[in-house]
């Protein structure tokens, strides 16, 4: 599983360690790898943002350790599910994998939250906000990959 936001800073890591957490407490953390990756580069190489990092600790009593990175072409043959974070990542996704003719299935995440409006299926960025905006993404993402689980894994 593959999660995807613009820069991978926000959003995509704490996708990343939520959906691990959540597949550790299954007994499944062993069985299905999980990564983060961003759109563009602008954040390469930097930790996540201290916010995500924040409220993985706080909500789910996880850390947060990866570093951004661009997705690349060689991620469509690796990952079977790649979830982008937005529609406008998801355009560009769609893109990619047609420039190289690669697999893997794309879709926005939120398609699995129960609770998402089905004309608005965006995990909004947090960056510019505060810090309600990161506990809203962290419970968007949280019901997304709980009913992903329960639909697709088990």
């Amino acid at each position: 599983m593959l999660f995807v936001c613009l820069g991978n800073i926000c959003r995509s890591p704490l996708a990343e360690g939520v959906l691990q957490m959540l597949l550790d407490r299954a007994g499944l953390g062993d069985e299905v790898g999980v990564d983060s990756a961003g759109t563009a580069a602008y954040h390469e190489g930097d930790p996540p943002d201290p916010r995500s990092v924040a409220v993985a600790e706080d909500r789910g009593g996880f850390t947060l350790d990866g570093r951004a990175r661009r997705v690349t072409p060689a991620d469509f043959e690796h990952f079977d599910w790649i979830f982008a974070m937005d529609p406008e990542n998801l355009r560009e996704l769609e893109m990619l994998k047609r420039r190289h003719h690669r697999k893997g299935r794309l879709c926005l995440l939120r398609m699995f939250d129960p609770e998402a409006d089905p004309d608005d299926l965006t995990v909004p960025d947090p960056y510019y906000g505060g810090p309600k905006g990161f506990d809203l993404i962290y419970d968007q993402i949280q019901r997304s990959c709980e009913a992903f689980i329960q639909q697709e894994l088990r």
